[in-house]
């Protein structure tokens, strides 16, 4: 989280998380800045996060909170602790935007959409069968198909963002539009 959200946005979001059972492991300038909230038992979900709780996935409703200066500290953080999975960013800024999509190593980049979205069916692919971190997939001989890999570009253009409920098959359900990205310059950010 950009630190100059610490006074603004971040006791709102945090408020919300919390009514929603979410385990907050803030470092020292996010929890400080909840400090002064008058929330309902906080000692229970809201703690100074440890250096391994950037590096975890919780596997629980628990949000490791950093706060960084830049958008270069936020890129250079998480190609250094993510788990090059699934990553995304909520900004109002189609520059920083299309600097996070660019820059994080990840397999899936979102902008102003939910990381829900990260799975095998919700690409259109059916059934997830199984999930792949490496960069390469193929071992042994190899030919140029066995070499390609993909980068999932994932953006919202709803006012709000969309949740992954919104989307699927059926009545009422809106579609995803998939497009071939061929050229970075073509890049939709």
């Amino acid at each position: 989280m950009h630190d100059s959200l610490l006074a603004t946005i971040w006791p709102d979001v945090a408020r919300t998380l919390l009514a929603a059972d979410v385990r907050l492991l803030c470092d020292a300038p996010a929890l400080s800045a909840l400090e002064s909230l008058s929330l309902s038992d906080p000692t229970a979900r809201v703690s100074l996060a440890t250096p391994d709780a950037y590096t975890t996935e919780h596997l629980a409703l628990t949000l490791a909170v950093r706060t960084v200066p830049s958008l270069a500290a936020a890129i250079a953080h998480i190609n250094a602790h993510g788990s090059d999975h699934t990553d995304w960013v909520v900004t109002e800024s189609a520059e920083a935007a299309s600097a996070f999509v660019r820059a994080v190593d990840s397999a899936g980049v979102f902008v102003n959409a939910s990381t829900r979205f990260a799975d095998g069916f919700r690409y259109g692919f059916g059934a997830e069968v199984g999930i792949s971190t490496g960069r390469i997939h193929a071992r042994g001989p190899v030919g140029l198909e066995g070499l390609v890999t993909y980068k999932y570009v994932l953006r919202s253009r709803g006012a709000d963002g969309h949740i992954v409920g919104e989307f699927g098959s059926g009545q009422g359900k809106r579609q995803y539009t998939h497009r071939p990205i061929i050229d970075a310059a073509e890049l939709p950010f």
